[in-house]
């Protein structure tokens, strides 16, 4: 006899909907499965955590060229390689990882949810995953965003204290509680935000600053490292300060180098970016907010970051 409980849920409107878009899904990725209709390898927005790739993405995406999700999608990437199924190494991906029935999964899983078309995807664990992503996909393209160290960091500090305005950036919602004990910065933090790289359990007893300067210098070290090995037609690389001097043209650079076209209203959106800044944690962009937000801990690292600050052709003084 049937559970009445489970009748009533049949009925629940919500949950009915939830039902008929499984049985959606699961008839798209059957027809994909049989058919394989033809999904040109994607472009990928890649940088570390607050370095511009979220305004970049939303500018491209604004763009009929590009299907998109509209999110990151860090959970798909993390369920081909990632901590639940790699011994909690890391976020990160090479190429030695990456098998063909990955690059089926992934067409087979932008089919079943946004169809065929150019795929534009910013998830920011991809940057220290563009050998893996590049191995799966041979003309996928790269949109890479770097930032000021002093400034990036500034903003993830930020970003691990107050989150932001739809979450927070811990990643217990994605993996459950960490394997080793995490008390970062005193204690204040017991779970690490944004993304994982390689050699994270070095720093669970670490200052804020010191585990940001980190993150920021293992996601830039390794999309440029990555950027060595992608044909150079493949690989655009651009700076956040620029987007935020010059949106109008730095975008029509970016535009013209992905072959898309730059029209009117692509430039009008561009020309007033700074009205309407996205993903904000502490306020619109500006240089130098470090000073104001925090000095001192920008300070203690500065040393640290030194290196990667002069690769990438930024001014290190303080």
């Amino acid at each position: 006899m049937a559970n009445p409980a489970n009748i009533l849920k049949l009925l629940d409107p919500e949950i009915r909907a939830k039902n008929l878009d499984a049985i959606r899904l699961n008839a798209r990725g059957l027809w994909w499965s049989l058919r394989r209709p033809y999904i040109p390898d994607p472009v990928f927005v890649v940088g570390c955590s607050r370095s511009g790739t979220t305004v970049t993405y939303e500018t491209l995406a604004a763009s009929p060229a590009f299907m998109s999700f509209g999110y990151e999608i860090p959970q798909f990437w993390n369920s081909l390689h990632g901590p639940l199924n790699n011994g909690w190494d890391s976020e990160a991906a090479g190429a030695d990882v990456a098998r063909p029935e990955y690059r089926d999964a992934a067409f087979r899983y932008f089919y079943q949810q946004l169809g065929t078309g150019l795929l534009l995807d910013k998830t920011c664990i991809n940057t220290m995953r563009v050998p893996f992503l590049h191995r799966l996909f041979p003309r996928a393209r790269f949109v890479y965003l770097h930032r000021n160290g002093y400034d990036n960091i500034s903003s993830m500090m930020d970003g691990w204290r107050k989150g932001r305005t739809d979450g927070g950036f811990g990643l217990t919602q994605f993996f459950g509680p960490s394997p080793e004990p995490v008390a970062i910065n005193g204690g204040e933090f017991r779970e690490w935000h944004f993304f994982l790289p390689p050699g994270w359990r070095e720093y669970n007893h670490a200052s804020l600053e010191e585990v940001c300067a980190f993150q920021w210098t293992s996601a830039n070290r390794m999309a440029l490292d990555a950027a060595r090995t992608i044909p150079r037609e493949q690989w655009v690389q651009v700076r956040y300060e620029d987007i935020v001097d010059d949106p109008v043209g730095t975008f029509r650079g970016i535009f013209q180098h992905l072959a898309v076209n730059f029209d009117e209203d692509i430039q009008d959106r561009c020309a007033s970016l700074h009205q309407h800044p996205t993903s904000m944690v502490s306020g619109p962009p500006r240089r130098q907010k470090w000073r104001e937000q925090n000095p001192q801990a920008i300070q203690r690292i500065a040393n640290r970051i030194r290196p990667m600050m002069l690769e990438l052709g930024y001014d290190t003084g303080i």
